[in-house]
C-alpha cells in the first residue's frame, strides 16, 4: 500500500484528434509499465472501432510507477476519458476521480470547442490544470500562437505550459516532473468509513461486472460486503486490484487509490457511473456528490433487414447491453418493417457505434428509422406524456402543448466563417446568445439550439462551412415549448409509420416536398400507379406519383378492327384498378436512409 502523499491521480483531456491516446502511450512506455510485446499504438483503446476512428469510446484506468528526481517512487493513476461530446457525463465522473488534468492542445489546430468544455468540467471539479502543447514536431506547428490562446483561456503563465511531442517523446520527462510537483496528492482517510466513486465498468462473461473505482475514504478488501447507494443492492467482494492493461490482484485498495473490484455483479446496469460504494455495515451515511442517472438523448428504431433475423438481433442487443449500460431497447412493431426494437442512445456517435458493432461483431444487417429525441407532450386534460416515437403522439385535438429538448451550444470558429455559421444556426431554429473572442484568430459563438436539429448532419455542415476549422460542444438538454407537428408519409393512402417524423410546423412543408420527391425516385414502378403523400393530420402538404408500367397488350393486334384494341385496353385498365386495391408496394432500404439525408 502506497503512502497517500506519493499518489497522483490525473487524467488527460483534449479535443478529438489532439493526441490524447498517443500521449498516454508515451507515458506508459517511459515508465516501462508494459513490455515491448504489449506496447502498440493507442494501447488503451482496445476496441477495433476506437483504433480505426482514432477516438476513445470507453474510459480506461491504468497504474504507473515513476521514480522522480527527488528519489521517491510515485504511484500514478492515469484515468483515460472518452473524447466525444456524447460522453460528457462519463468524462465529468472520471475527472471527479482525479486531482489534476493534463490539458492537451494540438500545436497546429489550437484551442477547440471541447478543449473549452473539458476545461470547464475540470475547473468545476477544482482540479489542477497542467497545459500541454502537443505535436510540436509538425511542420505546421504554431506553439507560440497556441500558447497565447491557452494563456488567454486559463490565465496561466508561459512557463507553466509544457511543449511536447507525444509521437517522438520530446518533453515527456518534463511532464512527469510537473505531475509530481503540481498535482496534489489525494485527500482521504484510510481509517474512515468506505466511500468509493464508480467511474466505469466492463462486463466479464465469467465473473460478472468489473467495477472501476476510486477510493475516496476508507479501505475495500476481498471478502467485504459492499453496498451501492443508488439502488441499495449488496454484494460480497471476490477480488480487488489495480489495472496495468491486465488486472493485477491486490490485498486491498485504500484512500486515494484507483483500481477495480469483482463482486459477482451479474448486471452491468447495477454499476451506474457516478454512484458511490460503501460497506454494507458501518458504511458512510452520505454519497459522493454529482451522481445523475444517465438518460438516452436520441431514439431510433432498429429492424432486421430479414424478418427471420429478429431473434438474433435481440440476442446481439442483449450482449451489447452487458457492456454498455447506457444502451436501452424495447420491442416495437412497424407495419412497414415488421418486428424490431426502439433503442435509446446517448447521441448520434453512440448510435453509429452500436449499429457498426452489430454489423461487425454479430453480423446483423439492420435498418434504422429516423432518429428522434424525447418530447414532453401535455394533453388538454393536464396529463403529461413523454414520447420518443412519432407513433406515440396523440391526435392534435387532444394536445395542449409540446416541449422539446434544447441545448446550450458553443461553436469555436475562425472569424471569417462567422456569417455562414450564424446562418446555419438560424436555419436550425437556433437562438443567438453572444459572441466572444478568446483570441484574435478564434471566435466563440453561443447558441441555444433544438437537439433534434443538431443530431443529424449539423456537425458535418459546420465542418464543411468552416473548411474543417470549426468545432462544436454542448451540454445536457433542457425543455422549451415548440410548435411541433407529426408529418406522416402515405403510400397509396396507407401510412408508413417508419417514415413518420415529429417536425416544426414551419419546416414541415419543405421536408414533406423533398421526401416525397426522393421517394418517387427510389420506389420502383409497378403495374399500377403509386401515390406518395406527406400529410399533417388530414391535410396533405405534398404529393408525388410513380407512373405505372405499361404492358403493350395491343402488340398482338396487327391490323383489324379498332374496337378489338379498345376492348383489350379497357380490360387492362380494369385489371390495374383491381391490382391497385390488393397490390403491395415494396419500399427499398434506401428510402429509409433518404429520410436521414433530406436537405431542409
Amino acid at each position: 500500500m502506497n503512502e497517500i502523499r506519493l499518489i497522483r491521480n490525473f487524467s488527460i483531456i483534449a479535443h478529438i484528434d489532439h493526441g490524447k491516446s498517443t500521449l498516454a502511450d508515451r507515458l506508459l512506455e517511459s515508465t516501462r509499465t508494459l513490455t515491448e510485446r504489449q506496447m502498440r499504438a493507442q494501447v488503451l483503446d482496445d476496441m477495433e472501432l476506437e483504433r480505426e476512428r482514432g477516438i476513445t469510446i470507453k474510459a480506461h484506468a491504468i497504474r504507473l510507477a515513476y521514480k522522480a528526481v527527488d528519489g521517491n517512487i510515485y504511484q500514478f493513476n492515469l484515468i483515460d476519458t472518452p473524447g466525444h461530446v456524447d460522453f460528457t457525463y462519463e468524462v465529468s465522473r472520471s475527472l471527479s476521480a482525479c486531482e489534476g488534468v493534463l490539458l492537451v492542445v494540438d500545436a497546429a489546430q489550437g484551442v477547440e470547442a471541447q478543449t473549452v468544455s473539458n476545461l470547464i468540467l475540470a475547473l468545476d471539479n477544482r482540479l489542477e490544470i497542467i497545459p500541454v502543447i502537443n505535436k510540436i514536431d509538425l511542420p505546421a506547428a504554431r506553439p507560440d500562437e497556441v500558447a497565447k490562446q491557452i494563456i488567454d483561456l486559463t490565465g496561466c503563465s508561459r512557463e507553466e505550459i509544457i511543449n511536447c511531442s507525444a509521437k517522438t517523446g520530446q518533453g515527456v520527462d518534463e511532464l512527469f516532473e510537473a505531475i509530481v510537483k503540481r498535482i496534489p496528492p489525494p485527500s482521504g482517510d484510510s481509517a474512515g468509513p468506505l466511500k468509493a466513486l464508480v467511474f466505469d465498468s466492463v462486463y466479464d462473461s465469467y465473473r460478472g461486472a468489473a467495477v472501476y473505482l476510486k477510493v475516496v475514504d476508507g479501505t475495500v478488501s476481498r471478502g467485504g460486503v459492499i453496498k451501492f447507494f443508488s439502488h441499495g443492492k449488496e454484494f460480497e467482494v471476490d477480488e480487488v486490484g489495480c489495472r496495468r492493461l491486465t488486472n493485477v490482484p491486490l490485498r486491498s485498495l485504500s484512500a486515494g487509490e484507483v483500481g477495480y473490484l469483482y463482486a459477482g455483479i451479474k448486471d452491468v446496469a447495477d454499476t451506474r457511473i457516478g454512484d458511490t460504494i460503501t460497506l454494507a455495515r458501518r458504511g458512510t451515511d452520505s454519497p459522493l456528490p454529482g451522481f445523475v442517472k444517465v438518460k438516452p438523448m436520441v431514439f431510433s428504431g432498429l429492424y432486421p433487414a430479414a424478418a427471420e433475423d429478429y431473434t438474433e438481433l435481440r440476442e446481439a442487443l442483449e450482449k451489447l447491453k452487458l457492456n454498455d449500460a447506457s444502451l436501452s431497447f424495447t420491442p416495437e412493431t412497424s407495419t412497414a418493417l415488421g418486428f424490431g426494437f426502439r433503442c435509446g442512445f446517448l447521441g448520434m456517435l453512440h448510435m453509429d457505434i452500436v449499429t457498426e458493432r452489430l454489423l461487425r461483431e454479430y453480423d446483423q444487417t439492420i435498418i434504422n428509422t429516423v432518429p428522434n429525441v424525447e418530447y414532453n407532450v401535455y394533453r388538454n386534460d393536464g396529463s403529461k406524456l413523454v414520447i420518443d416515437s412519432p407513433s406515440e403522439l396523440p391526435d392534435a385535438g387532444k394536445i395542449d402543448r409540446i416541449e422539446e429538448p434544447f441545448v446550450e451550444a458553443q461553436i469555436i470558429t475562425p472569424p471569417e466563417s462567422l456569417g455562414a455559421i450564424m446562418r446555419l444556426c438560424t436555419d436550425r431554429r437556433g437562438l443567438y446568445k453572444n459572441t466572444e473572442y478568446p483570441t484574435q484568430s478564434r471566435a466563440m459563438l453561443s447558441y441555444s439550439l433544438p437537439l433534434s436539429e443538431i443530431i443529424f448532419d449539423f456537425y458535418d455542415k459546420l465542418k464543411s462551412i468552416s473548411r474543417g476549422y470549426a468545432s462544436l460542444d454542448y451540454g445536457l438538454p433542457y425543455y422549451e415549448r415548440s410548435d411541433l407537428v407529426r408529418l406522416d408519409i402515405l403510400i397509396n393512402g396507407e401510412p408508413v409509420d417508419a417514415l413518420s417524423v415529429i417536425i416544426h410546423r414551419q419546416k414541415a412543408y419543405k421536408y414533406g416536398v423533398n421526401l416525397t420527391e426522393k421517394l418517387r425516385k427510389l420506389i420502383r414502378r409497378q403495374l399500377f400507379e403509386v401515390v406518395i403523400q406527406a400529410a399533417i393530420g388530414s391535410r396533405i402538404v405534398s404529393r408525388a406519383t410513380v407512373k405505372p408500367l405499361r404492358k403493350n397488350v395491343t402488340a398482338k393486334c396487327y391490323g383489324g378492327d379498332i374496337t378489338r384494341k379498345r376492348k383489350l385496353l379497357e380490360r387492362q385498365r380494369e385489371g390495374k384498378k383491381r391490382l391497385k386495391q390488393v397490390g403491395q408496394v415494396e419500399i427499398p432500404q434506401e428510402a429509409f436512409l433518404a429520410a436521414l439525408q433530406i436537405e431542409e
